[in-house]
């Protein structure tokens, strides 16, 4: 069950962050909405709202969650850039997944969605310097205070955890 959990394992920040992890990780950005769409393209109904595992999200779920999380992330970003430490807004992302945009809204919105924003977030990223990256944010429920680098590296995962969920439950299932 760990496997189908955490198909590339959990996310593991290093403890020094260079400039090519950095790039590397706005490189996974960069091919995210691609690989989506890649990956969700030629599936049927029933099988996006299969589960990815026993009491997990519906590939059409976890295809809207991406683009749910990912918003979140670009305004994280957006405000550590310009304000000190912020206190961000958590949400809960079970019950966002249970609303009806996520249960019934065709995946192409959010792809469609996850190819500008991550546009957006790509420009961004690129403009920053490495001082950019050591702001942070803070999260109310966690007490965690996160740097952008970290952040970064997390959705990079996050990107590719989601992914691996629809592509090991194709594999699974053959289709």
């Amino acid at each position: 069950m760990e496997d189908l959990r955490y198909p590339i394992g959990k996310f593991e920040a290093p403890i020094e962050i260079r400039h090519s992890d950095r790039q590397k990780w706005i490189e996974v950005l960069v091919e995210t909405p691609r690989l989506l769409k890649e990956a969700t393209s030629d599936l049927t109904n029933e099988q996006l709202d299969t589960t990815y595992r026993p009491g997990g999200w519906t590939v059409r779920q976890v295809v809207h969650h991406l683009a749910d999380s990912h918003m979140n992330s670009f305004i994280r970003f957006k405000l550590s850039l310009t304000e000190n430490v912020p206190v961000i807004k958590p949400y809960n992302e079970s019950e966002w997944a249970g609303l009806n945009d996520s249960i019934d809204a065709d995946v192409q919105l959010s792809i469609n969605l996850l190819y500008s924003l991550h546009a957006r977030w790509v420009i961004l990223l690129k403009a920053m310097t490495d001082q950019d990256f050591t702001k942070a944010f803070f999260h109310p429920e966690t007490q965690v205070k996160t740097n952008l680098h970290t952040a970064l590296g997390m959705y990079a995962w996050h990107s590719q955890h989601h992914l691996a969920h629809i592509t090991s439950l194709r594999k699974r299932q053959n289709w």
